[in-house]
């Protein structure tokens, strides 16, 4: 493929108007929306409304007039939409590793309440490491009567047993991009009498998924990903109904209480959805997430998740074989998936200089990140990633190893944030 096939792979797009709803600086190609989505222009000039109006003006009264008070709610609902959920089953409030913690906790109330014997949450030893550290701190705080298994990826479906209580897992694996078969590993965790608990963190926004049609029972995601909604961006919560009035979740605060402007003594949990919320909401990054989550909307019109899950297949394959083709005799080895089912909206490549060969492709303008110990990751998301970006940074790639660029001693210095 030339590079004249990818503009006209671009002008053909029924998606690409999308990009205009983001600033991406001129000369960049941006690989890492799923580590960090882009500022949608939006959010600036909502934000200075709020600032400048909601805030400056309205005061503590805009709690009532421009409905912060129910922002969370909202926002919730448009997330709902993403995810195949009903619109009064999510909530956005606090981050992913909180989240996780009140559904892990509610998951083995319940396991539990069914048989003493449940004593095991299973993840995959490869999961992200702050599930895991919740997971751990979790089972710490329930003084050893819990205990976290971790198996590898292959082992997670004949790790079930009459112990297992809980099945955590990443939908999209953060570091390859290996994609699970959600339906298949729910059903798997239900027929072993345990409970399913997805973190979407890397597939929300990105590619379908449909919770209720899979029959899960809690998940959890990320807001600043591909939902675009800026750093430190709120997450968000699902529960199924059936779980929905199961008890409180154990981070009772007091805006997860039936009653919060009661102010009474003793906590009584909020109906539905409402009580995982817990202290007060951030208004400015729950604003932001809202112009966010508005920009993965607006495919709905060209075909929604389904048109942008087709585009970033063929924005990863296309990345894929330009790389092998032109880069592979330079020590590149495919990590993630090449069955397009299997893989989610990213790509990963392994190689033993993967840090400083990342680092010059970060000072060309080609922007992805690094994963330790050996691993170059490249997000595609289909709303404004274009094929001539896949052509160009693969171009800058090249240059890159044949010129060996990253063997010079900047590259090698380790920044905080790889």
């Amino acid at each position: 493929m030339q590079r004249s096939e990818c503009q006209a792979l671009d002008a053909k797009d029924l998606l690409a108007f999308l990009r205009q709803q983001f600033y991406l600086p001129e000369g960049i190609i941006y690989l890492d929306g799923n580590s960090l989505g882009p500022l949608p222009v939006t959010t600036a000039i909502r934000l200075a409304a709020v600032l400048e109006q909601e805030w400056g003006k309205g005061l503590i009264r805009s709690w009532n007039t421009a409905g912060w008070i129910t922002l969370a709610q909202r926002v919730g609902e448009k997330i709902a939409k993403l995810i195949g959920a009903g619109s009064d089953e999510v909530i956005a409030t606090d981050s992913t590793s909180v989240n996780l913690f009140k559904v892990l906790a509610v998951a083995l109330r319940i396991a539990q309440q069914e048989s003493k014997r449940r004593t095991e949450i299973i993840s995959e030893a490869g999961n992200f490491p702050t599930d895991l550290y919740i997971a751990q701190g979790l089972t710490d705080l329930l003084g050893g009567s819990v205990t976290l298994r971790m198996v590898e990826r292959e082992q997670i479906l004949s790790a079930l047993n009459e112990r297992t209580a809980v099945v955590m897992l990443t939908h999209v694996n953060y570091k390859t991009g290996q994609l699970w078969d959600m339906g298949q590993v729910t059903q798997a965790a239900h027929e072993a009498g345990a409970l399913m608990v997805w973190d979407l963190a890397h597939s929300a926004g990105a590619l379908p998924v449909e919770l209720k049609a899979v029959n899960a029972d809690f998940a959890v995601g990320c807001g600043y990903k591909y939902l675009n909604g800026g750093p430190g961006a709120p997450a968000f919560v699902w529960v199924h109904p059936r779980h929905m009035h199961q008890g409180g979740q154990p981070l009772s605060g007091w805006l997860g209480h039936a009653t919060p402007f009661a102010f009474t003594a003793e906590y009584r949990p909020a109906p539905g959805i409402h009580r995982y919320l817990c202290g007060t909401p951030p208004i400015l990054s729950l604003t932001a997430l809202d112009c966010g989550v508005d920009s993965v909307l607006a495919a709905q019109i060209v075909g929604g998740m389904k048109a942008l899950r087709n585009k970033s297949e063929q924005l990863t394959q296309l990345f894929i074989e330009l790389v092998e083709q032109h880069c592979g005799k330079y020590g590149l080895k495919l990590v993630s998936p090449r069955q397009l089912a299997q893989r989610g909206s990213q790509v990963s490549f392994s190689h033993e200089h993967a840090y400083p060969i990342m680092q010059a492709l970060i000072e060309r303008g080609v922007i992805g990140d690094f994963r330790a110990p050996d691993i170059l990751r490249f997000g595609f998301a289909p709303l404004y990633t274009r094929f001539v970006d896949v052509w160009d940074a693969v171009q800058h790639l090249i240059q890159v190893l044949q010129l060996e660029e990253w063997q010079q001693s900047r590259f090698a210095q380790r920044n905080a944030v790889t």
